[in-house]
């Protein structure tokens, strides 16, 4: 596995979205960031048409405390991760380390 330093994460994101981007893919997948309202973020990436389409992912759930909590998994070619107010790094790098991880 390829460790990862989190400042690093949010350039490799941009870069992995740019690899992927094809004149095709970009145009009905990609990626949203958002906030949710218990404060928290989400975190949806299509992978439909990626090499990842069939790689298996374990769902992380993390519960530390009510501010402090992770949860992703993969459903119908689409990563979803959710977390507290502070965890997006932390969402980001479990993308980020599952695409690495062979």
């Amino acid at each position: 596995m390829v460790e990862m330093k989190t400042e690093n994460n949010l350039s490799w994101l941009l870069e992995w979205y740019h690899n992927q981007c094809d004149e095709d893919w970009e145009h009905g997948n990609g990626i949203k960031i958002g906030t949710m309202d218990n404060p928290g973020w989400y975190l949806k990436i299509n992978i439909n048409g990626t090499e990842l389409e069939n790689k298996q992912f374990e769902i992380v759930d993390i519960n530390n405390s009510e501010n402090d909590w992770v949860y992703c998994s993969i459903k119908d070619d689409l990563f979803q991760g959710f977390c507290g107010p502070l965890n997006l790094p932390e969402v980001i790098q479990i993308f980020c380390k599952w695409i690495e991880y062979k």
